[in-house]
């Protein structure tokens, strides 16, 4: 491909491979190929962008560097499952950048990437261009240390946390990534905890989900800093042997216009099924685990987070949700009858097995409420997979056995042994 200096975007080839493998569900790597990511080509350096929108009747690019034109920067379908792609010269570092999508209907929704490695801080929602491999990390020792670790025999005692909340400066400000490694790190480590928990640090608008409304699934909240800021936290974790251990949300995503829901105007993520896809108790919509690229995304996001982020394990929230179509009370039932829910089982063994196959030694916990059989028994015996299951009783019960007067507690230690019978 010959280019031209004057030239403001082309379109790059991609190998076959890769888009293969995605339509397959098989590319556990797509974050290297989806989102924003340099490249050279022709010896001039450029900004490839790659999004899927199966449904779209056209994409293009709009953002800083080309100040936001509408219809000047087109996207080039390059796939028969809806992959498209642009390459664009003179994009800069923390250039903002969304995807201006013309749905089936002539509807235009302005989209930030799937992919998209750091976001806007709210209440602002594009996507911004970052390069996340840049960061000279420092925890070696504590990785190669992993390897001779066995956690069933290592006590485990995690810090849960939800770094919008832990502490605020004196002037009312927020603490930043940096600040939480300097004041949280030392914290934890003093007090004799092995991991922090940190409740969903992935991108999302409304500060009252907690995190668990996620909009920008490989974006670490700029709430508190860069992607670069982040990993500093947990360099700062590993340096002072505390493992880092992600809550992880992909049962359900918020319905706010610049996310997933209906991204190319038709079901794209979440199902045609009204009843499966939307979550009434939350306000969001649920994944749909029976298409391929949607299972990709997920996994692959999950060995993101390991692989760019050195995690050490994550929580999978609302594991319930996941299995049963019923629930949340609907009455919904799957091809024969019963009301487990097939295709989000099968996703939960597939990510399972990718992710131990690649970090055997991380912790993959189940938020799981029920009775469901083999959660933590291996995929290859007809479990899910998981290596441990959270104490879901925990929390509430230690708090109402620590509430009681010291005179009374002696009659009421259920409150501590109870919630262990939901191991077995």
């Amino acid at each position: 491909m010959k280019i031209k200096n004057a030239e403001k975007y082309f379109y790059s080839s991609l190998e076959k491979q890769p888009l293969e493998m995605f339509s397959a569900g098989k590319l556990y790597n797509s974050y290297k190929f989806f989102g924003a990511h340099r490249i050279n080509c022709d010896g001039y350096e450029a900004v490839r962008f790659l999004v899927w929108a199966p449904h779209a009747t056209s994409v293009c690019l709009v953002g800083e560097f080309n100040d936001w034109d509408q219809t000047g920067y087109p996207l080039k379908k390059i796939s028969h499952n809806g992959v498209w792609e642009i390459s664009v010269f003179n994009v800069k570092v923390y250039d903002s950048y969304k995807y201006r999508i013309v749905t089936p209907y002539g509807e235009v929704f302005y989209k930030a990437d799937p992919y998209g490695f750091h976001m806007e801080e709210r209440p602002k929602s594009a996507s911004k261009y970052f390069d996340i491999e840049n960061y000279s990390w420092k925890d070696r020792k504590w990785r190669e240390s992993l390897k001779k670790r066995d956690s069933y025999v290592r006590p485990i005692s995690i810090y849960e946390v939800n770094l919008l909340s832990w502490k605020k400066k004196k002037d009312g400000k927020q603490y930043s990534y940096k600040d939480l490694a300097e004041e949280l790190v030392p914290y934890v480590k003093e007090m004799g905890f092995t991991h922090i928990e940190i409740m969903p640090i992935m991108e999302h608008p409304y500060d009252g989900s907690w995190g668990y409304q996620v909009t920008g699934y490989f974006a670490p909240t700029s709430r508190f800093g860069t992607p670069t800021d982040f990993m500093y936290f947990i360099d700062c974790c590993h340096q002072n042997d505390i493992g880092v251990i992600l809550d992880w949300v992909p049962v359900h995503y918020c319905k706010d216009a610049h996310g997933l829901c209906h991204f190319d105007g038709e079901d794209c993520f979440e199902s045609s099924d009204r009843g499966r896809a939307e979550n009434e108790q939350w306000g969001t919509v649920n994944f749909d685990y029976g298409k391929t690229e949607v299972r990709n995304f997920l996994i692959s996001n999950a060995i993101y987070w390991h692989e760019k982020y050195h995690i050490d394990g994550m929580r999978i929230d609302a594991v319930a949700y996941m299995l049963y179509l019923n629930f949340s009370g609907k009455d919904i039932r799957n091809q024969y009858g019963g009301y487990e829910h097939i295709e989000a089982v099968e996703f939960i063994k597939e990510l399972n097995s990718a992710v131990f196959l690649r970090y055997p030694k991380t912790l993959m916990m189940a938020e799981e409420s029920t009775a469901w059989p083999l959660v933590t028994s291996p995929t290859d015996v007809g479990g899910l997979g998981f290596n441990y299951k959270w104490n879901m009783g925990w929390m509430n019960d230690i708090l109402e056995y620590m509430e009681q007067d010291s005179l009374f507690r002696k009659g009421n230690q259920n409150a501590l042994t109870f919630s262990i019978t939901y191991a077995f």
